[in-house]
């Protein structure tokens, strides 16, 4: 009796057919799952600058111009730190606590100056802030 050696066994292949079915259904339950809303976490209404309001009783005026340096009523400060500016804002605003913050920024100036002059507003225990804007020029 004669036994074969070799064997002849069947190579295992995998069914590519299978896998692109399974892949597309997959590629269709995400297309369809999708949403396309836009997306909008913050509804935002920006103030007009059409009519000046009143002057605020007491106020401390806060300036920050294109190069992120500081001037509170109209007195330079030197130093561009939160901390610094708060002494000087608390200096302005003397004993009374319902003094505001009229942070006149300028247009060129950079978010984090302003956000300096906002921290320093909290440190100085001011949290009323105003921002002031220039008036649109009247159209003819």
């Amino acid at each position: 009796m004669r036994f074969r050696s070799e064997r002849h066994r069947d190579r295992p292949e995998v069914n590519l057919i299978a896998f692109i079915d399974v892949l597309l259904v997959i590629l269709i339950f995400l297309m369809v799952s999708t949403t396309f809303s836009r997306f909008s976490a913050l509804q935002v209404s920006l103030p007009t600058a059409g009519e000046r309001q009143s002057a605020l009783p007491a106020s401390v005026a806060v300036a920050v111009d294109a190069d992120g340096r500081f001037a509170v009523d109209n007195r330079r400060i030197e130093a561009r730190d939160p901390a610094a500016l708060a002494l000087a804002l608390k200096d302005a605003a003397g004993t009374n606590p319902d003094c505001v913050v009229e942070i006149r920024a300028d247009a060129m100036a950079s978010h984090q100056s302003v956000v300096n002059v906002m921290e320093a507003a909290r440190l100085a225990g001011l949290p009323k802030l105003v921002f002031a804007t220039q008036a649109a020029p009247a159209s003819r």
